[in-house]
C-alpha cells in the first residue's frame, strides 16, 4: 500500500508540473480540437510504457549510469523539441480553424507529437526509473511493478485529458482562439527553449 501511494503521488507530481508535454496537449487540443488533445495524451502515455519498458528491463539503469549515453538522449530530445517549437512558430497563422473534420489535425498526427515528445525526454526515462529504484524493492513482484507502470501511464493520460477537456470547453477555446497567432508563436517559442534547456544541461555530470 506504501509502495502504491508512493507511485500515485509521484505520477500526479510529474504530471501537473508544466513541461514539454503540457505545452503540446495544450496547443493540440487547442488549435486541433478535443479528439487531437486526447490523442495527443495518448501518445504522451504510451512514450511512458515505453520509459516504464525500458526501466523494467534494466535499460534505463544503464542509461542513468553511463554519461555518453544519458547525453546522447538528452540532445535527441533536445533536438525534437527545437525542430518542433520552430516548426510550430513558422506555421503560426491568426486563422481560425472552423468545427468539423477542418478544424483539427489527424489522430494519428497528435498521437505522434504526444508519443515523440515524451519518448525522447530523458526525464521521462528518469521518471520511471526513479519510481522503481526508490519505491519498489527486490521483493516486490514483477506483475506489481507492471501494474505500477500502468497507474503511472494512465495517471499522466487521464491528466491530460483532463486539460484537453477543460480547455476546449467553447468559452475557453474561444478566448484562447481570440489569440492564436501570438498563442501558436508563444507555444513556439517556449518549445524551442525547453529544447535549448535541454542541450545546455547536458554535461559531463552523472544523471
Amino acid at each position: 500500500m506504501i509502495e502504491l501511494l508512493a507511485v500515485i503521488s509521484l505520477t500526479i507530481v510529474v504530471a501537473v508540473v508544466p513541461g514539454p508535454d503540457f505545452a503540446v496537449v495544450l496547443r493540440n487540443a487547442l488549435i486541433g480540437g478535443r479528439l487531437a488533445g486526447i490523442m495527443t495524451a495518448l501518445g504522451i502515455g504510451l512514450a511512458l510504457g515505453v520509459h516504464v519498458t525500458y526501466a523494467l528491463a534494466g535499460i534505463g539503469l544503464l542509461v542513468s549510469q553511463s554519461i555518453l549515453l544519458f547525453n546522447l538522449l538528452k540532445l535527441i530530445g533536445a533536438g525534437y523539441l527545437v525542430f518542433l517549437g520552430i516548426s510550430m512558430y513558422r506555421s503560426a497563422s491568426p486563422d481560425v480553424p472552423t468545427s468539423g473534420a477542418k478544424a483539427g489535425m489527424a489522430p494519428l498526427t497528435a498521437l505522434r507529437w504526444g508519443f515523440l515528445t515524451n519518448v525522447t525526454n530523458p526525464k521521462a526515462t528518469m521518471f520511471a526509473l526513479s519510481v522503481f529504484l526508490q519505491v519498489t524493492s527486490p521483493e516486490t513482484p514483477l506483475w506489481t511493478q507492471i501494474g505500477y507502470g500502468v497507474i503511472m501511464a494512465s495517471g499522466v493520460f487521464a491528466w491530460f485529458v483532463l486539460v484537453t477537456l477543460f480547455f476546449t470547453l467553447a468559452p475557453v477555446r474561444a478566448r484562447f482562439l481570440s489569440m492564436k497567432l501570438w498563442m501558436e508563436r508563444s507555444f513556439g517559442v517556449l518549445l524551442t527553449l525547453f529544447g535549448i534547456g535541454l542541450a545546455v544541461s547536458t554535461n559531463s555530470s552523472r544523471p
